[in-house]
């Protein structure tokens, strides 16, 4: 690993710390509140009892997976007091609940101006395989219609997709839409806020979303300011704010460019300078993208104009911003860009990779940066291998968060006993987020495969079959595995009682890292 730091303008680090200490804080007075009290009454040790007993029982009774829930249940039980004190900070569902609402008229709204196209979905099933359900799934369970009439364009590079962002950037004539988890004003950045600039003095309209905890060690809240001074309208998703019922976990994890209705891009990058290796502080930087054009792109603005209404509603119409463009697309595949909702009870992104696994006739390979999984996810990926499927998953050789990583490494040893082949990504960090199947449908997008991404944050996808683009994707898993060591026997031979208690506790709390 190499030893470059990250360098940028005023960061919110010191914003981080303080909310850090304010939340600390909260839970000690209460505790010391309570140790003082239970001196003068067991009736309170009693009623905190009862509590933590209430909680206990309503989280058992959600319909959630069994591991998210483990963790606060055994924390509940064990120390009653710390355990109410943290659920009541961080646990609780009263703030999203309020956001779940606001989504909801939102996403009432937008879903009239994007119509669902069941004769898609029925051409695509009439060619058979498994695409044609999970596309159908998608358009009943999410309203995210199948479309044809798009292209995509496949980036192994995150790169070559910036540089494909900004020349479609500089044609912007009606509007351009931004939403990003991370942001640093960097080299990568200047260079698209320079357009951005440019093309709101020349009466563009420019929007820009950025998720607070994402970017709060590369900018600070003065960025809005900034950027509101070049004429770009900035909001911040779920800022930090040290009160008693802030929701910390919900994160906007979504990386979204729209340009006219016409272009959009998403994928696994931020826009920091380490994304595009001008920055090397985890190695060499593995991260992909696409574009697409057409139909699909609607979608894409859809799911940007939710977010940007429920953070604060100003859109009464948004008819204009979701009209077609006309477009004749270069080739027949099948696009349907999808997002996911920690707000509701369908957990669209593990579930399109179940399905990828599940349907999967030969082979199924995926990239993501933490592999933290349920045990549906465990069991599916393993009995797609015990099927004679090729299951393939790479992770980074250098991490980012070192006891992530370890979490990472306790799922390989049950993955690799079930014949799914390991590999980590030598040169450096892989953050890429994909998978492909049989050669024939893909999925790119944000959603790592761990706890966050599929259960706690705001995430988006797009699903694409039939096109050129499938088979860019497999080729960059092809010239991936080279660069790779493969650690599949080093994990299914077995491994020593201290480390598999260690990892045993380490994947128990999991699901709260």
């Amino acid at each position: 690993m190499t030893a470059e730091q990250k360098t940028s303008v005023q960061n919110s680090i010191g914003r981080l710390v303080f909310v850090g200490l304010c939340i600390l804080l909260e839970v000690l007075w209460i505790v010391l509140l309570y140790i003082r009290l239970n001196e003068y009454s067991a009736i309170l040790s009693a009623v905190t009892r009862l509590a933590a007993l209430v909680i206990v029982l309503k989280l058992y009774g959600k319909h959630t997976n069994a591991a998210f829930k483990m963790p606060w249940m055994l924390l509940l039980l064990a120390f009653p007091v710390l355990g109410v004190c943290l659920y009541l900070l961080m646990g609780r569902s009263g703030a999203t609940r309020r956001m779940a609402r606001r989504f909801e008229a939102v996403h009432q709204t937008l879903a009239k101006g994007v119509p669902v196209r069941p004769d898609v979905v029925e051409e695509l099933k009439a060619q058979g395989g498994p695409a044609g359900n999970l596309a159908g799934y998608l358009q009943r369970y999410g309203g995210f219609p199948l479309c044809r009439n798009t292209d995509v364009d496949f980036y192994a590079d995150a790169a070559d997709g910036l540089e494909a962002q900004l020349r479609d950037l500089e044609r912007a004539e009606r509007f351009i839409f931004m939403e990003y988890h991370a942001v640093q004003e960097g080299a990568a950045f200047g260079r698209l806020k320079d357009v951005l600039a440019r093309k709101a003095a020349q009466g563009v309209e420019v929007r820009f979303i950025y998720d607070d905890i994402g970017s709060i060690g590369f900018i600070n809240r003065d960025f809005i300011r900034r950027m509101e001074q070049v004429g770009v309208q900035c909001r911040v998703f779920n800022p930090v704010i040290p009160v008693f019922n802030v929701f910390l976990n919900n994160r906007d994890h979504r990386k979204i460019t729209v340009i006219d209705g016409a272009v959009g891009f998403t994928g696994g990058y931020n826009l920091a300078d380490e994304y595009f290796n001008l920055t090397h502080p985890f190695g060499r930087w593995k991260d992909t993208g696409i574009r697409l054009e057409g139909d699909a792109v609607t979608s894409l603005t859809a799911q940007f104009l939710e977010m940007w209404n429920a953070i604060r509603p100003t859109d009464g119409d948004v008819s204009a911003y979701l009209a077609p463009v006309p477009y004749q697309s270069r080739e027949g595949g099948f696009v349907q860009p999808y997002a996911d909702s920690p707000l509701d009870q369908e957990f669209v992104g593990e579930n399109v990779y179940l399905s990828m696994a599940e349907g999967a006739r030969e082979r199924v390979w995926f990239t993501t940066p933490y592999l933290i999984i349920s045990d549906e996810m465990n069991r599916a990926l393993g009995l797609a291998a015990r099927r004679g499927v090729d299951v393939r998953i790479i992770t980074p050789g250098i991490p980012d968060k070192k006891l992530v990583y370890s979490v990472t490494r306790s799922y390989y040893a049950g993955l690799a006993r079930s014949g799914v082949r390991i590999y980590e990504y030598t040169p450096g960090f892989i953050h890429a987020k994909q998978c492909v199947a049989d050669g024939e449908t893909a999925v790119v997008g944000t959603i790592n495969m761990d706890y966050r991404s599929l259960y706690l944050h705001f995430e988006n996808a797009v699903l694409f079959h039939g096109c050129a683009a499938v088979k860019q994707v497999e080729e960059d898993f092809r010239n991936t595995f080279p660069q790779c060591r493969e650690v599949t026997g080093q994990y299914s031979s077995g491994r020593s009682a201290v480390l598999r208690v260690g990892q045993c506790l380490l994947r128990l709390f999991a699901p709260l890292l």
